[in-house]
């Protein structure tokens, strides 16, 4: 009878609090970006479209990822202790998360050009991208393509600007086809 040795838990915990500080410090690195990237609200001289969104608009955006955010937050708790790893670990990683789950809920700034989707501030090629037919009210759902279940791209704002957002992104799409 063969046995398997798990790895080292602390090591593992440790591994796993570095990958998240690197996520968190892309995303605020990101995010730091978009008033330079977009610092007009409105129609942009090249003909494109920029908006914002407010916290409660960027609540109702990610909701689903808040609840994920909030069970990735409680359940090392109970696995720490049955694993031994210290509670330090789990402590840094509920810090990194929250840090996290407030970048979610902070405003945004979102852009339209005729080449590219700006939004999270990342930039995305509208070859990328698709609108599936149906269309959430309270925001604008968008799917990368070959991204299996991370494809959905939310984007919130006010309903005038996610109206206009959302007939300038279609009349894009279907000139991509």
């Amino acid at each position: 009878m063969s046995t398997t040795t798990l790895p080292d838990p602390n090591l593992f915990a440790g591994t796993m609090v570095g990958v998240l500080a690197l996520i968190v410090a892309w995303d605020a690195w990101a995010l730091s970006r978009t008033r330079s990237d977009i610092p007009v609200i409105g129609e942009l001289a090249n003909g494109g479209y920029a908006w914002q969104s407010e916290g409660p608009q960027e609540v109702i955006r990610q909701w689903g990822n808040l609840f994920a955010m909030a069970a990735m937050i409680a359940l090392p708790w109970a696995l720490a202790e049955a694993s031994s790893t210290m509670m330090w670990w789990v402590i840094l990683w509920d810090i990194l998360l929250s840090l996290h789950l407030i970048s979610l809920m902070i405003a945004k700034r979102y852009a339209i050009t005729s080449t590219h989707l700006f939004a999270d501030g990342q930039r995305y090629d509208w070859h990328r991208l698709r609108m599936p037919i149906s269309q959430p009210k309270r925001r604008i759902m968008l799917q990368r393509k070959g991204w299996s279940i991370f494809a959905p791209l939310p984007l919130g704002g006010n309903p005038d600007m996610l109206r206009i957002a959302r007939s300038r992104i279609r009349a894009i799409l279907d000139e991509e086809e």
